[in-house]
């Protein structure tokens, strides 16, 4: 584009001014150095399905090629063709790999690495109702997408699906279920212990053990559906194993088995759960270093799935607290703990326990009538997915969504013949708010996210939500699954660009295959074992507060992956602010060693932690990659780095020529200094 020119003097100074503006209205993209913002507004945006349109319902996450993206696994709706969606990082969008044909409908996929070569498999799930009978195989995975055409058959169970458990501590992915020969026993459960040999193809994948020395104490029949799980709940960071058991006439209760090691699991609790208790999902509510329970109670669910006469249940974990300070005494008098030293974070308190009697001086357990969290008596919430076949529970959705450290909530409103996502964030406890009492103290409270919502209000469809942190840009966005009957779609992505300022960390424990370093192909290539999908790894962390206070939390790594589970393979830790280094973090394992676990101090935030434990049972040394994540404001900073560099030059050089002259000026002066006394 040509450029004016200033002509004559008189003109010449108007000329210049329109000059002036002409530059300053040229676009800059050219020379501006940084790339615009994908999203500008903070808020919740609508990014549409990334390259899902097509792709039925999302069943699992994973990183199927170990490029360190989360994946997806989608299943088409006639319930038997799988399809692996990858992460594309330069479009910003996902790009179908592969698809697997599976003969039977399918009702569940578990991904895992059961073969322990460093690469994702997946595990497929059909019922057969008929015969009461879950029949199960496994695809192995290439590390690109796609899978081997002939999968392994593995043992068939009851329709309670088994869960993924290292059941002997040698890293390899264990199921733990009811087997069909087990049914109606008094002792029912069974280990499909990992017992793959590479070497040898005739080999079984699993070998059933008699799960009787392990379990020694009076197992449960376990219900389907049911929200069974792999995670540390007495404080020692190792995982533990929770069961919901039936208890026959629609009534449910709880088991909790401590894992000893070698020694196999005991029997640390039993107890009833209340009645018309839906899905349980487990997190840290009041970030105090240990995990809570999270579920809902309805007095009826329809045949479409919508609960009425809901509560929000909320039961903590009673454990021994973190003692405020490193020089504050951890026993009493008579030498019993009374709470846990910040370097002391992995230490079993045997006495933990929950408690669900709904006594008024029970402050475990607190119950939120569904109507209070939406300020609304009409709606009601939606428990049961009868969309899909058989139907899927929806549990309470949790999540750091703004990075404070306290998790969040994510569920599905029914009001009349719609379906719309609901947010609700975990605040201090005050009066009015919904989980606090009348004097506005509690725990924790819960309020409506109500400002710049509009894409999950436009929502009318839903039936399911998941969290998910899209392209690892350290916020947690939101994964909707969508009937369709709007005409936009089964799958909706919404991008979480809220400001928040706070930090996070983002952290995996791999299972220690290919001895914690590269794998090697045939072919002589190598990759890095990063999708393995491992359960039961713990997170437990303290961190000091821009107020000075030191708090913990606990968090777990893929504790379910029952009923589409939809979890991610990582932990997303919330630090909350903080103009610190995290104090200590321990990352515990699953184990039979002495050292299950690994402290590691001053992690920098806003970073991605890999951790290889030393492999099988071996008593090595831990190996730890930190990633550190370049936030927007870098090339602000560098940017302001260079500029104030170059204004102190300058400074220094005018003070230098300054000072210069001064000099030269005083050594002429002394030159025609006259010596008097030498005259």
């Amino acid at each position: 584009m040509a450029l004016p020119r200033c002509g004559g003097s008189s003109a010449q100074l108007l000329c210049r001014a329109l000059l002036g503006v002409f530059l300053l209205a040229t676009p800059v993209s050219s020379i501006w150095p940084f790339s615009p913002k994908r999203f500008s507004k903070s808020s919740l945006i609508q990014a549409g399905p990334l390259g899902l349109d097509d792709a039925g319902r999302i069943i699992a996450f994973g990183d199927f090629n170990g490029d360190q993206f989360l994946d997806v696994l989608s299943l088409d709706s006639s319930q038997q063709e799988l399809s692996v969606y990858l992460w594309n990082h330069d479009n910003f969008l996902f790009q179908k790999a592969s698809s697997i044909q599976h003969p039977s409908p399918i009702s569940n996929v578990v991904p895992g690495d059961f073969t322990h070569d460093g690469k994702l498999d997946i595990l497929v799930m059909s019922e057969d109702t008929w015969r009461d009978t879950l029949s199960m195989a496994l695809y192995q995975g290439n590390h690109d997408g796609t899978f081997a055409s002939q999968p392994i058959s593995v043992p068939p169970s009851t329709l309670s699906q088994p869960i993924p458990v290292d059941i002997n501590g040698d890293m390899k992915i264990d199921l733990l279920g009811i087997p069909t020969d087990r049914r109606g026993s008094s002792n029912p459960m069974r280990v499909w212990k990992n017992s793959w040999n590479a070497s040898n193809s005739e080999a079984p994948l699993f070998e059933l053990w008699v799960a009787d020395p392990l379990f020694n104490g009076s197992q449960c029949n376990l219900v389907p559906p049911h929200s069974n799980a792999a995670i540390d709940l007495n404080g020692d960071c190792l995982a533990d194993v929770f069961l919901v058991c039936d208890e026959g006439s629609g009534q449910r209760s709880f088991q909790i088995w401590v894992n000893n090691k070698d020694a196999g699991f005991t029997l640390a609790q039993h107890e009833t759960l209340p009645s018309g208790v839906q899905a349980i999902s487990f997190a840290d509510i009041d970030r105090d270093g240990s995990i809570d329970m999270v579920f809902t109670t309805c007095s009826h669910v329809s045949s479409s799935g919508i609960g009425s006469g809901c509560l929000l249940n909320i039961a903590y974990n009673k454990q021994l607290p973190v003692c405020p300070s490193t020089t504050s005494p951890s026993v009493n008098k008579q030498g019993q703990p009374i709470c846990r030293l910040p370097v002391d974070l992995c230490n079993a308190d045997p006495n933990f326990r929950f408690d669900l009697s709904t006594s008024q001086d029970n402050n475990a357990l607190t119950r939120i009538p569904i109507h209070s969290l939406l300020e609304s008596t009409s709606q009601s919430i939606d428990v049961l997915d009868t969309t899909f076949s058989p139907s899927i529970p929806l549990p309470i959705r949790l999540g750091d969504i703004n990075l404070d450290g306290f998790p969040d909530l994510m569920l599905i409103v029914a009001d009349g013949g719609t379906r719309t996502p609901k947010l609700l964030v975990s605040e201090p406890c005050a009066k009015g708010l919904a989980g606090c009492d009348q004097n506005g103290r509690g725990r924790r409270g819960f309020r409506l996210v109500h400002k710049d919502t509009e894409s999950l209000e436009a929502i009318k469809d839903a039936r399911g939500v998941a969290f998910l942190d899209l392209d690892e840009d350290g916020t947690l966005d939101i994964l909707v699954q969508r009937t369709g009957a709007q005409g936009e779609g089964t799958v909706s992505l919404i991008q979480n660009n809220f400001y928040y300022d706070a930090f996070f960390l983002k952290a995996i424990v791999l299972n220690g295959a290919c001895d914690g370093g590269w794998c090697s192909l045939p072919n002589g290539s190598t990759y890095l074992p990063f999708g393995v999908s491992y359960s039961g790894a713990s997170y437990k962390y303290t961190v000091l507060g821009t107020d000075g206070r030191r708090s913990a939390a606990q968090v777990g790594q893929l504790p379910q992956t029952s009923y589409h589970a939809l979890q991610v393979p990582y932990a997303f830790l919330g630090l909350g602010r903080t103009n610190n280094y995290i104090e200590n973090l321990f990352v515990g394992s699953t184990k039979h060693t002495q050292d299950h676990y690994t402290n590691m101090e001053g992690v920098i935030p806003n970073s991605r932690l890999v951790i290889h434990p030393p492999p099988g049972k071996d008593s090595g040394s831990w190996k730890r990659e930190l990633y550190l994540r370049p936030g927007e404001w870098i090339p602000w900073v560098t940017l302001t780095v260079i500029i104030t560099t170059a204004i102190l030059a300058i400074i220094v050089f005018v003070l230098h020529l300054n000072e210069k002259r001064e000099d030269e000026l005083e050594r002429r002066k002394a030159s025609h200094h006259i010596n008097f006394d030498a005259l």
